[in-house]
């Protein structure tokens, strides 16, 4: 397959009114909400993994922890990092941080595993 330890991705996204833990349902405060950092640590865990998957292989979440620290405002903007520590077959574990400012706001692991994208669609049917 082709991947290993080392790959590395980042993201940089702006708060917004739509990022908001109001907005998103998982809160009643207007600062960026934990289902949109977590968005933003599977994003720059996919950009890690740029062009080195084969043709008809994509990745699927499967595990995330994270731990939001820090409160961000509307038009904050935020960077996250994310890096491949492991690699166990077709499961893949990012270690994953979001900074604002050069602020920690959150961290934690994201772990993806490779899957054949026909294969995985269907399984819908």
């Amino acid at each position: 397959m082709g991947i290993s330890p080392g790959l590395r991705g980042e993201v940089e996204f702006t708060v917004a009114d739509a990022d908001t833990a109001r907005s998103l349902g998982s809160g009643s405060v207007e600062v960026l909400g934990t289902p949109r950092v977590l968005a933003w640590c599977e994003a720059a865990s996919i950009s890690a993994l740029a062009d080195t998957l084969p043709a008809g292989m994509t990745t699927v979440g499967m595990r995330v922890q994270l731990e939001h620290i820090a409160p961000s405002a509307i038009g904050a903007v935020i960077r996250v990092d994310s890096s491949l520590d492991k690699v166990e077959g077709r499961r893949l574990t990012f270690t994953v941080s979001a900074h604002e400012d050069g602020r920690l706001v959150a961290a934690g692991k994201v772990t993806r595993v490779v899957v054949n994208t026909d294969e995985f669609l269907s399984k819908l049917d």
